[in-house]
């Protein structure tokens, strides 16, 4: 049933998203849209080196994507580029393959992403579920790629 996926844990965290100013000054920003349902996610990123330093999220989603993206701005910064494509990996997996959610990626830091498991039965919730890993995996990238690009100009 759907009241599985809309629980009282899944509705607070969707109510309480943090770092939802954009930043002045990102090294990379990116938007992911959600074709079925128009849920859309803008972040924007600032790196040293391949950890976040900084973090800004504009959030237009349904109660699964502001929940998930409540997560992610809670662990994001600190976080290297190569564990945010291993946590988007995870959820991926978990969603669409009944893989495991990333509970002990990182000594249990991205445990509470647990609570998004019961949309694997819910396949028209996946990509607005995903919208954040998505986004923030765009902008990561593309934050690296241009800070190689400018050291290479250099």
């Amino acid at each position: 049933m759907l009241n599985e996926i809309y629980n009282a844990r899944i509705l607070k965290l969707a109510g309480n998203i943090p770092l939802t100013e954009r930043l002045a000054a990102p090294d990379a920003s990116a938007t992911a849209v959600s074709k079925l349902c128009g849920s859309k996610v803008t972040v924007d990123v600032k790196m040293d080196g391949d950890k976040v330093v900084a973090y800004g999220a504009d959030v237009k989603a349904c109660a699964l994507g502001q929940a998930s993206s409540s997560i992610m701005a809670a662990h994001v910064i600190g976080s290297t580029a190569a564990e945010l494509h291993e946590v988007g990996a995870a959820m991926r997996r978990m969603l669409k393959e009944g893989g495991e959610p990333p509970r002990e990626i990182y000594d249990g830091k991205w445990k509470d992403l647990e609570v998004l498991e019961p949309v694997r039965n819910y396949k028209a919730r996946h990509a607005s579920t995903l919208l954040i890993f998505d986004a923030v995996e765009e902008a990561v990238d593309a934050a690296m790629n241009a800070k190689q690009s400018q050291s290479v100009a250099q």
